[in-house]
C-alpha cells in the first residue's frame, strides 16, 4: 500500500499544454475501473477484518465501510495534493492511479500520480513533494484521534499473531485518548483508527529521503547534486535497520535501488528555493519523524 509508487514525478512525454484544465478533464475510463477495484478490495479487507465471512453474509458488507472510506480518503488526499500542486506550478500531471490487493489484508498497495512533464523550480518540487504527505498526514490525523476514541482495552485472547508498531505520535495519542494497557491487555483499534494508522505508517515511508520518493523530492530540492549521495546513505541506514529492527527495511532499500536513486533534474536548477519552501521542508522532516515506526509489525509466535 505504500506510496513508493509515488516514485514517478517526471517523464519524457510529451508536455501538456493546458495543466491547468478542467480536473476531470484527464479521467479515464482506467481511472475510475481502478478507483471502484480499489474500493471494493479494501472494503472487503474491513469486512474481513470484522471476522465476516462475505460468502456468507454479504449483508453485512456496510462493517467495512469504515475502514475503505477513510482509507480511501487518505490516499486520495495525498494523490489530489500532488495534483493540485502540480496544475499551481504550471507541470502537467495525470489524475490518480489506485492500485487494488484483493488478496492483502488491506486491500491496497496505494495509488500514484505521473508527471507529464518537468518540474521547472526547486520550490515547485518542494511544493509538489510535500503536499501529498501533509494532506494525507492530516486526514490520518483526524482518523487516528476520532478512531482512537471508539478503540478501547482489551485482553490478548491469542498467544499468536501479528502485532502493530506505534509511531511517536500514534503512541502518545494513544495514551491520551484510550490509556495505557497493562499487563496481558492491548489496545483493540477501530477500523477508522487501524487506517489512520496505516496513513501515518505510508506518509513516513513517503517521506524516506531517498530516490525520487516524496521525501527525496525535498531533499533533491534542499541539497541539490548532494542528493545522489544522501540517499546511498540512507539506503545504507535501511539496510542497518533491517538488522537491528525489522527484516522489512531490507526488502525497502532493495526497492529503493531498483527503483534508482538518482533524481532529474529541475528545468531551471540554479534558481535557489524560496526560504518559506525550508520550513515546508523542515514540516516534511518532523512529520517523518514523529510518524515513522522502526518495527511496523511483529510476529508473535
Amino acid at each position: 500500500m505504500s506510496d513508493e509508487t509515488d516514485v514517478i514525478y517526471h517523464s519524457t512525454e510529451p508536455h501538456d499544454s493546458s495543466p491547468h484544465g478542467s480536473t476531470l478533464q484527464g479521467l479515464t475510463f482506467l481511472h475510475v475501473v481502478l478507483f471502484v477495484a480499489t474500493f471494493c478490495t479494501t472494503l472487503l479487507a474491513g469486512i474481513l477484518q470484522k471476522g465476516i465471512n462475505p460468502l456468507y453474509e454479504p449483508w453485512r458488507f456496510y462493517e467495512g465501510l469504515p475502514f475503505a472510506l477513510t482509507l480511501m480518503t487518505i490516499l486520495l488526499a495525498h494523490e489530489l495534493a500532488h495534483y493540485f500542486s502540480s496544475m499551481k506550478h504550471h507541470t502537467a500531471a495525470t489524475l490518480p492511479y489506485f492500485i487494488p490487493a484483493p488478496l492483502s489484508a488491506i486491500g491496497t498497495f496505494g495509488a500514484f500520480i505521473k508527471m507529464k512533464s518537468p518540474i521547472h523550480t526547486r520550490t515547485a518540487l518542494v511544493d509538489i513533494g510535500a503536499s501529498g504527505p501533509i494532506a494525507g498526514f492530516i486526514v490520518s490525523f483526524v482518523a487516528v484521534v476520532g478512531g482512537l476514541f471508539y478503540s478501547e482495552i482489551g485482553l490478548v485472547t491469542s498467544k499468536t499473531g501479528m502485532v502493530l508498531g506505534d509511531s511517536l505520535l500514534f503512541t502518545l495519542l494513544t495514551r491520551l485518548i484510550v490509556g495505557t494497557p497493562s499487563e496481558g491487555l492491548d489496545v483493540i483499534l477501530n477500523p477508522v483508527a487501524f487506517a489512520g494508522w496505516l496513513g501515518f505508517f505510508v506518509t513516513s515511508l513517503n517521506l524516506l529521503p531517498i530516490g525520487q520518493l516524496d521525501g527525496g523530492h525535498i531533499l533533491y530540492a534542499v541539497t541539490g547534486e548532494r542528493h545522489m549521495w544522501l540517499s546511498r546513505v540512507f539506503v545504507v541506514c535501511l539496510v542497518i535497520m533491517g538488522e537491528v529492527f525489522w527484516y522489512g527495511w531490507w526488502f525497502w532499500a532493495l526497492l529503493m535501488v531498483v527503483l534508482g536513486l538518482k533524481h532529474p533534474p529541475v528545468v531551471f536548477d540554479e534558481i535557489p528555493i524560496e526560504q518559506s519552501r525550508k520550513k515546508t521542508s523542515a514540516i516534511a522532516l518532523a512529520i517523518f519523524i514523529v510518524t515513522f515506526i522502526p518495527v511496523p509489525f511483529r510476529i508473535i509466535e
